[in-house]
């Protein structure tokens, strides 16, 4: 980063490395609370092994 940038560029950055990481969090979060997903992707691995 450049010296000569001023600060409100820095906090941009910050909140948009806070929006991803939320977001992450979230769909991690769905993903652990849908069993009907994780239902269909035992149903294909056993597809799979026959």
């Amino acid at each position: 980063m450049p010296q000569a940038m001023p600060m409100y560029w820095m906090n941009l950055y910050l909140m948009l490395i806070f929006i991803f990481l939320m977001i992450t969090i979230k769909l991690y979060f769905n993903y652990l609370k849908l069993p009907y997903y994780k239902k269909m992707k035992f149903f294909k691995n056993l597809i799979w092994k026959w």
